[in-house]
């Protein structure tokens, strides 16, 4: 299994939290389970009056989680309750298609529960694919792993001393957008290539990054 690293609800520079004293539940077909992790955003739809889930862990007996986990990835909508916000939201898997999905599942010895983790493949190290979806349980982990993620990505030459300049620009230029989320911080990350070449040119020739012997 490649590792996964596992967000105060603000907006602008937009670490968006969800926190409440009870865990929220979700029901699809006659099947519930708690959540205690999840990331998501508006679908871009406004009409369909529902969000698109990036992440969710899903916690409660074998057979409701499974059911859920078949159903989500099958497209079906779901409703994710807040009982402590006396709310609740229609919602589906965001659009990957079911094999860019993984779900990784554990036992629960001490509270025969089960425990059940759905992660696109858009939140691991190891893909290919330029844009990426970043999962960090702390704020200050942010930046290097963002870094690390460009890095792959990326053909320009970059370096890890730059990586607290990368997460700020991402921020501010809209490349890093945070998700609403509970149980961690989650941001999808669309990089531009050429903005970035032109504004890491900028900032070596301002002075604002230093060059390092050697390359990136």
């Amino acid at each position: 299994m490649q590792r996964i690293e596992l967000p105060t609800r603000r907006r602008g520079d937009q670490e968006v939290h969800v926190e409440t004293d009870t865990l929220p539940v979700l029901q699809a077909g006659g099947f519930s389970a708690s959540v205690d992790v999840f990331a998501w955003e508006h679908d871009p739809d406004l009409a369909a009056r529902q969000m698109r889930l990036w992440i969710l862990s899903l916690l409660g007996p074998q057979e409701s989680v499974k059911a859920l986990w078949a159903r989500l990835v099958k497209g079906e909508m779901a409703t994710l309750s807040f009982e402590g916000l006396g709310s609740a939201h229609f919602c589906t898997l965001a659009p990957e298609g079911p094999r860019a999905w993984r779900f990784y599942t554990a036992n629960l010895r001490a509270a025969a529960g089960y425990h059940g983790v759905l992660v696109p493949e858009a939140a691991l190290y190891g893909g290919e694919r330029p844009d990426f979806l970043l999962l960090v349980r702390q704020p200050e982990e942010a930046p290097m792993l963002h870094y690390r993620f460009l890095n792959r990505r990326m053909d320009l030459p970059l370096h890890p001393e730059w990586a607290s300049w990368l997460w700020d620009r991402a921020l501010h230029v809209g490349e890093a957008v945070a998700l609403e989320s509970r149980g961690l911080r989650a941001y999808r990350c669309l990089p531009n290539p050429e903005k970035l070449g032109d504004d890491l040119g900028a900032a070596l020739r301002e002075g604002v990054l230093g060059l390092i012997e050697g390359g990136a």
